[in-house]
């Protein structure tokens, strides 16, 4: 590993391995920085069935070892390690990793969002078992199933919606007594027969044997349990931008998310973001890898400077 590249890319889901194709195929050395699993959330996909030219599906680890393993032909390198910040010098971007620095002339943001996590017992046994954090990957698998869905807001309210297409019934359990989507979601969700609603309460844990069997539900009013036999949980308490190490350099919207322009830069000439991370992303793999494609693009112009 050097000191410094052409440009560094922060992620190694599907947009930054994308970007990564593209800026090393363009001989630009490359570092991608991903500070856990190489591939991003979207491995936690049993299958993948609407990324183009897979028609049969692919299990979302396998999709993103692909990437990797395309990025890593024309030359990019990898690296295992959590980013705390970045600093300008000049026209170099210094980023800070927990015991060094490494330097790049442009910088592709890909960190992505993670789902806010319940933290109950079960929750992380059972990923990919039954529990997932995305009704859009995995709701086909869960055809005439009973399914609940954990969350008050509007993602939480259109999850149920989409959910409703395949499962036998969508239980919208939410710890307060009220929604916090808007009126209109609430007037389309709540009008489908297929779903049902548990206000004031919270789960306790997520039980199962291979699969998910069960919720162990707690009232938020009195305390009092119960279970609710289900075959699987969409958790959608919220997502969080991966972009504590970005504040106070680049433009973010009250959420966290990166603002970009058409061209995928920052407010900050030579960092660029791509994927979840940026505002109104939709979230998909294929909408993420073309972020990455058009990052890696405008990368290379801005060094062509």
């Amino acid at each position: 590993m050097k000191n410094e590249y052409d440009v560094i890319i922060i992620g190694g889901g599907p947009a930054g391995l994308t970007a990564g194709i593209y800026t090393s195929r363009d001989y630009l050395s490359t570092l991608i920085i991903e500070r856990a699993l190489i591939g991003g959330n979207i491995t936690n996909a049993e299958e993948v069935d609407n990324y183009p030219g897979y028609p049969d599906g692919i299990n979302g680890f396998d999709l993103t070892a692909k990437m990797h393993a395309q990025a890593t032909k024309y030359g990019a390198e990898t690296l295992t390690a959590d980013v705390t910040g970045i600093n300008l010098d000049g026209n170099l971007k210094n980023v800070h990793l927990t015991d060094s620095i490494i330097t790049g002339k442009a910088v592709i943001v890909a960190s992505g969002t993670e789902r806010v996590k319940l933290n109950v017992p079960g929750e992380k046994e059972f990923i990919g078992r039954g529990v997932s954090y995305c009704a859009t990957c995995d709701g086909p698998f869960f055809k005439d199933k009973n399914i609940a869905v954990i969350g008050g807001g509007n993602a939480a309210l259109y999850e149920a919606m989409h959910l409703s297409k395949f499962a036998d019934t969508v239980t919208i359990i939410h710890r307060r007594d009220t929604f916090r989507s808007t009126k209109v979601v609430q007037d389309k969700t709540l009008n489908i027969s297929k779903i049902k609603v548990l206000l004031n309460t919270v789960v306790d844990s997520i039980e199962g044997e291979d699969k998910v069997k069960r919720l162990v539900l707690a009232s938020t009013v009195n305390g009092s349990r119960a279970n609710l036999d289900i075959d699987g949980v969409f958790i959608a308490a919220g997502l969080r931008p991966n972009t504590q190490f970005l504040q106070g350099l680049v433009k973010l919207d009250k959420q966290g998310s990166i603002a970009v322009n058409q061209i995928m830069q920052t407010s900050v000439e030579g960092i660029f973001a791509a994927g979840d991370v940026r505002i109104q992303s939709i979230r998909q793999v294929v909408a993420a890898a073309g972020d990455g494609a058009q990052a890696a693009f405008h990368a290379r112009s801005y060094l062509e400077k």
